[in-house]
């Protein structure tokens, strides 16, 4: 491996930075070059041995929340080795690092927390956030910020909440590549209106109930402003902001900068390619479907919204395909009647009587989908399940909700409920079921099928902004990845051990639409994925190694 030149760290300076640690695999020519002779035991592992060793380690805990702190652990000191460990085991890793672990670690991070990292940026630091920002030592591509109001299904955990873009940045590069030294994790500490945690010892935010109003946006068009001024082209992902601030934000910026909402936007792209995999096994077409969500918020609107651009782009008038999806929320069913709907129901409040729970909306609708995204665990009742099969021969039921806690049903629960005919996808994964003599294998509907590839596109050629087309055409080709088998066992999406593969290919969807949009800042290439390719960051060899 080249040594980088570029860098002056040497000695423990260099050992204390994980990014270019590689631990005990330091050859001997690096050990004498970089001043580490004597610094580290004599005999020289190879990355595949420190992997094993790692990960007989890691195995012997039997405690999810003791793993991820082991990975949060070797993440702060080698980050090429965390990479490679998550990357040749994703199916193990990604529910440690990310859902459902990710949820009892926002909720533990006072308490688990060893060393900081990203940034935290707090309503005190009015005033000098570009200056703030100057403090990262590296020139960030993609920014993921949230303020830790919604986080999961779990509420509001406050600066807690760092553990959701570290652990999505994580994802941006072992699920599609994304060189982690461009990666910067944010977040803006408004305060908390979490009384337990205002109560706890070791919690790291402020110890104040949450700023609002004209405050609170002042300080994001600060941070944005400085983001984009200390970073050009950098890439900012909003990530679990509460409902009554995620959608105007995301219209606030959405056509100034190079933004998107992953709960909106990337949540509606997975699931939108489910529903594309589940209409193969049925042989319909969208324009035949219809939907009906358990919950209106980021979700389920971000999801009925895609839905309709992609029945629009169909041929479908944009009247006629919103009629096609309907939604519950907690006082039930979304009509028109009903007064105070916020602004991003009102395109789904349909002409209809008012129904106050949701079996008797399914019963009274009869959806060929249903699609749950409430955070309301073991809302998919037994009734509920027995009911979508007696409408449909093959019911559609995704369980979108996370962590496992709030899941809208189990795997289990659904094919026993629908007599092994549901078109099952859920938010946290679930282990094969047995049913009747078949193997159903559910695959997760993750976001990190579809945010990471859309972020390296936009990276790729230079994107100027993410649209909504981009997301459609994301989804369009996760769901070509799904294969016949895959179909046949029940899974509608493809396995997340060839997520890297997958998400080069929907940064190449991302690039062709950036480019035929007039929104890309780079030169259109003579070969779309070689140009993608070639910004894959590659654990074995880190350029920055």
């Amino acid at each position: 491996m080249k040594l980088n030149q570029q860098s002056s760290e040497r000695g423990v300076a260099l050992l204390q930075n994980p990014l270019r640690n590689k631990g005990t695999a330091f050859t001997e020519i690096e050990r004498d070059a970089l001043g580490l002779r004597g610094l580290l035991p004599p005999h020289i592992h190879t990355q595949d041995e420190q992997m094993a060793r790692f990960l007989e380690n890691m195995r012997n805990l039997t405690d999810p929340l003791e793993k991820f702190t082991a990975l949060s652990a070797l993440h702060d000191r080698n980050e090429a080795l965390f990479f490679r460990v998550v990357c040749d085991n994703v199916d193990e890793i990604m529910p440690l690092i990310y859902t459902p672990t990710v949820g009892l670690a926002c909720q533990r991070f006072g308490h688990i927390f060893q060393r900081p990292r990203g940034m935290f940026i707090s309503i005190n630091d009015r005033g000098r956030i570009a200056d703030i920002l100057r403090n990262w030592p590296h020139k960030a591509g993609i920014i993921v910020v949230t303020d830790g109001e919604r986080i999961l299904g779990l509420g509001d955990q406050g600066a807690n909440g760092m553990g959701i873009p570290v652990g999505k940045l994580s994802l941006y590069t072992a699920c599609a590549g994304v060189d982690p030294a461009i990666c910067l994790p944010v977040t803006l500490d408004m305060g908390t209106n979490n009384e337990s945690l205002l109560a706890d010892p070791y919690y790291v935010g402020l110890r104040r109930h949450r700023v609002t109003g004209p405050a609170y946006d002042e300080l994001v068009d600060e941070f944005i402003t400085a983001a984009c001024e200390v970073f050009p082209d950098v890439i900012i992902q909003f990530e679990d902001f509460a409902n009554h601030n995620a959608f105007r934000l995301l219209e606030r910026y959405r056509n100034k900068i190079c933004t998107f909402n992953d709960d909106i936007q990337g949540t509606a792209s997975v699931a939108l390619a489910g529903v594309f995999s589940a209409l193969r096994v049925k042989g319909t077409k969208l324009s035949d479907e219809k939907f009906l969500f358990l919950g209106a918020g980021e979700a389920a609107t971000g999801i009925a919204d895609l839905i309709v651009a992609a029945m629009v782009a169909q041929g479908i008038d944009q009247e006629t395909a919103r009629k096609s999806c309907w939604l519950v929320d907690s006082k039930g069913l979304v009509v028109k009647s009903r007064e105070g709907l916020a602004a991003q129901k009102l395109p789904y409040a349909h002409d209809h009587p008012p129904i106050t729970d949701f079996l008797t909306a399914l019963t009274t609708l009869k959806p060929t989908g249903i699609i749950g995204v409430a955070a309301v665990g073991g809302t998919f009742t037994p009734e509920v399940l027995r009911s979508m099969a007696e409408i449909n021969e093959r019911p559609i039921v995704f369980a979108l909700s996370n962590p496992t806690s709030k899941a809208e049903c189990t795997a289990e629960q659904a094919y026993n409920g629908t007599d092994g005919r549901a078109l099952f996808a859920s938010g946290s994964p679930f282990a094969a079921v047995q049913y009747k003599g078949k193997t159903f294998v559910p695959r997760q509907g993750n976001n990190s099928y579809i945010f990471p590839g859309v972020g390296l596109g936009a990276i790729a050629c230079g994107a100027t902004r993410v649209t909504d087309e981009m997301f459609l055409a994301a989804a369009q080709t996760l769901a070509d990845h799904v294969t016949p088998a895959d179909l046949e066992q029940g899974s509608l999406f493809p396995p997340l051990s060839n997520t890297r593969e997958v998400s080069a290919h929907i940064a190449v969807a991302v690039a062709e639409v950036a480019f035929e949009r007039a929104l890309a800042s780079k030169s259109r290439p003579e070969d779309m994925l070689t140009l993608v390719r070639a910004h894959v960051y590659d654990p074995r060899y880190p350029a920055h190694a």
